[in-house]
């Protein structure tokens, strides 16, 4: 076998054998895990703030996927009568939570300097638009001025001893 043709092989190997459908409700391919695996901490809401709305968005399903997986071990484990001494994933399932109910907190965040951001927004452009725009003189009632020059009108007319 060539230098070339092996990391393509393990590729495709990798894309033809990747769990699909409800093969991804279970770890390695068994049902329960034979052996206590590591996992790492929930996110922090300081960690998640700095990710984009996709990576969140894919970080929320990666975590859905993974809640998932332990509530099927958990089933499993249950149908089979294992005790919880013996089996338990209770610590990656409040890590799951956590991570979950912190990205919603982020994208709340979010939302809400948005809808501040909006309204702070509007309320700039009302300003601007109340000084640069005159607000026209309604016809229909005469203006201070108006009156005093119509009123001054006839008075120098008839003085003038002209006839209309």
């Amino acid at each position: 076998m060539s230098f070339f043709t092996r990391p393509i092989l393990n590729r495709i190997k990798q894309l033809a054998f990747r769990p699909r459908g409800v093969e991804e409700f279970f770890e390695n391919g068994k049902s329960l895990p034979t052996e206590k695996s590591w996992t790492g901490r929930a996110w922090r809401a300081s960690e998640l703030r700095v990710k984009s709305f996709d990576d969140l968005h894919k970080l929320w399903f990666v975590l859905l996927k993974e809640r998932n997986l332990l509530a099927a071990q958990k089933e499993e484990a249950r149908r089979f009568h294992i005790s919880k001494q013996y089996f338990s994933n209770k610590g990656r399932q409040i890590k799951c939570q956590k991570s979950m109910a912190r990205i919603k907190f982020v994208l709340n965040e979010r939302r809400l300097a948005w809808v501040e951001a909006t309204k702070l927004q509007r309320l700039v452009n009302a300003q601007e638009t109340a000084v640069n725009t005159k607000v026209p003189i309604s016809s229909s009632t005469p203006s201070p001025a108006e009156t005093a020059s119509a009123s001054a009108t006839p008075s120098t007319s008839s003085a003038t001893g002209g006839t209309a």
